[in-house]
């Protein structure tokens, strides 16, 4: 039987009969978002296209997570949030003002139950309060606001220690603090007084 004839009865195309896969040219990309991937396990695929682009990487989105896909770095939902074990460095007591600033989230409520949000600002080596932010809800946007406020006043820190809180740990603060070149650091998951 001719080929022609096996592949009308097998009712394949000649085209699929002599395909052959190209060579994977993504492997260096590939490579790279593994590597973000188990260093930073509570990236999705947005924060890890931002960190590619922060790398100088210009990548269309659909290809990163088309790779993140095939790689299966897929976060599992798990009913409980647990906070991720990221980069942790050890506590030291800076000896300047404006090396060190902490900040964090305190609520509270009014008489009408209302939630009110204030973000609290020290400065580590002098225990100066720094800002004082109340609001009815605070933001990535709008804790990047507060300190964009205070880099015109008074100049930034080089490292501000965070909560674990969604305002610190979003896309809005890693873009922010990366543009400015400030550290940020989160405190111990269950250790709360290492960043107050």
């Amino acid at each position: 039987m001719s080929e022609r004839r096996a592949l009308a009865v097998v009712r394949m195309s000649a085209s699929t009969l002599r395909y052959e896969p190209r060579p994977d040219r993504s492997v260096d990309l590939r490579e790279r978002i593994l590597a973000l991937a188990h260093r930073h396990r509570h990236y999705g695929v947005g924060m890890i296209h931002l960190k590619l682009r922060q790398e100088g990487h210009l990548l269309n989105y659909k290809h990163v997570e088309r790779l993140y896909r095939e790689e299966r770095l897929q976060a599992r939902h798990r009913k409980r949030k647990k906070v991720p074990v990221g980069e942790r460095q050890p506590l030291l007591r800076p000896t300047r003002a404006n090396e060190v600033w902490s900040m964090d989230c305190v609520l509270d409520w009014t008489a009408d139950g209302r939630v009110i949000k204030c973000l609290v600002i020290v400065d580590d080596a002098t225990h100066e309060p720094v800002a004082i932010e109340v609001e009815r809800a605070i933001s990535g946007y709008g804790v990047s606001r507060v300190l964009d406020w205070l880099a015109l006043s008074r100049g930034l820190s080089k490292v501000i220690r965070t909560g674990n809180g969604k305002e610190f740990c979003g896309k809005a603060m890693v873009t922010w603090a990366h543009e400015r070149g400030v550290q940020l650091r989160l405190s111990e998951p269950g250790k709360p007084n290492q960043n107050t």
